[in-house]
């Protein structure tokens, strides 16, 4: 069968919202730049992703900032200016659910406790919202605590694949499985695109990110250098079908997860979807789903008793968070990349954290010496034509999850 020589300056692998914010960013700085995905484009993490865009305040939740929070905090800053088009990536049609998020503490000390240590010690973003200025769910007399107002949004994911990669479609190919590479030589290898075209690509660099199946790529390398992943499993719930109107909140419990995560969405015929996550996804990955959707209605019978759920409809959601392996089972307080040889290993670890990683990457590739093709975008050569791949859809919106 007859190879088709390519050849370019950066590699990606994974077509998520990191990959594809690489993409855009290396493309704007003059690197002949191409992406490989073997799916639909954000068909990993990133459309199961509730997209907060959090600035750190939940990991303020103990009573004391963490690296985590202060890695994080500048992100909804970032964010903001490119969906306003003043970023370094235009992503002025990102559709943004929510300005801002709640934060609501229950009638116990600890949840009161986790609501004073959060106003205070992230009072640039948190303020106690009044109760005439609530949203309605929280204007119930059966509710008892307090609301605070978090200044990071919440957008929508799908959105955000399609404004990073509608201007760069012609250099995102769409392949039917792991390349084949020259063993421990990741700048060398044959791939076949999914019209069964045969691509023998030579490439300075080769950025693995494709999340979980960062495993896969790594171990068709051959390299023992690479970084091993590990994987954090959740169980979300959704529930759709009388819900009262839409909420994007976190339950405040002292733990650096909140006790409870919801965010909203619509489903394919318009109708609103809670879609929940928080400690409740962190304990359910033990529990069959009929228990894990057992506890969920315990949990907002219990913390929002007023809210009739008779006439809802309940699905679960098993998914992996990909991240590298950490010592004793940690989790990474910021995105991480790694570099051996001409391979860049990523992962986000935090759909926010996206923008750092690229720029941390494109600043390594600098550090290396790494020459770009092209003073900018438009000095690229035209790449050759192959097949892109479709977009993923948003998990509630497909009908055959809603089998509860």
């Amino acid at each position: 069968m007859t190879s088709h020589p390519l050849k370019c300056d950066v590699i990606i692998f994974g077509g998520g919202v990191a990959g594809l914010w690489l993409l855009a960013l290396l493309r704007q700085q003059g690197y002949q730049t191409l992406l490989l995905e073997a799916n639909a484009l954000g068909a990993g993490q990133t459309r199961f992703a509730q997209g907060i865009i959090h600035g750190g305040t939940k990991y303020a939740l103990l009573g004391k900032v963490t690296a985590s929070s202060e890695a994080i905090a500048a992100m909804p800053g970032v964010w903001r200016d490119c969906i306003q088009g003043n970023g370094i990536i235009d992503l002025k049609k990102v559709k943004v659910l929510s300005d801002n998020q709640c934060m609501w503490s229950h009638n116990t000390l600890s949840s009161k406790v986790a609501g004073f240590f959060a106003s205070k010690l992230m009072r640039s973003r948190t303020e106690e919202i009044q109760q005439q200025q609530r949203p309605a769910i929280f204007q119930s007399t059966l509710f008892k605590g307090k609301v605070y107002k978090l200044d990071e949004p919440v957008l929508d994911t799908a959105s955000i694949v399609r404004a990073l990669a509608a201007p760069h479609r012609d250099a995102i190919m769409h392949i039917k499985d792991t390349p084949w590479f020259e063993q421990n030589n990741a700048r060398h290898f044959e791939v076949e695109d999914s019209e069964g075209k045969t691509w023998q690509i030579e490439s300075q660099r080769c950025v693995l990110m494709a999340g979980q199946g960062n495993a896969d790529l790594t171990a068709a390398i051959g390299s023992s250098e690479l970084p091993v992943m590990q994987l954090r499993p959740l169980k979300m719930v959704m529930l759709r079908g009388g819900l009262p109107e839409k909420i994007y909140a976190h339950c405040l419990e002292a733990n650096v997860n909140p006790r409870l995560t919801i965010t909203s969405h619509e489903d394919n015929k318009g109708e609103v979807v809670w879609y929940m996550g928080g400690q409740l996804a962190e304990e359910g990955i033990e529990r069959s789903d009929k228990e894990q959707i057992k506890i969920a209605q315990q949990e907002l019978n219990s913390l929002m008793p007023w809210i009739d759920l008779q006439k809802t409809q309940w699905a679960c959601l098993d998914i992996n968070r990909a991240e590298p392996k950490m010592g004793k089972g940690k989790r990474p307080d910021t995105s991480f990349f790694n570099i051996s040889g001409a391979v860049i290993t990523a992962w986000p670890t935090k759909l926010a954290l996206a923008p750092k990683l690229a720029a941390d990457i494109l600043d390594s590739l600098k550090e290396t010496n790494l020459t770009s093709s092209a003073l900018n975008s438009s000095d690229l050569e035209a790449l050759p034509e192959f097949p892109t791949p479709d977009y993923a859809p948003l998990p509630w919106q497909e009908e055959f999850r809603w089998k509860n």
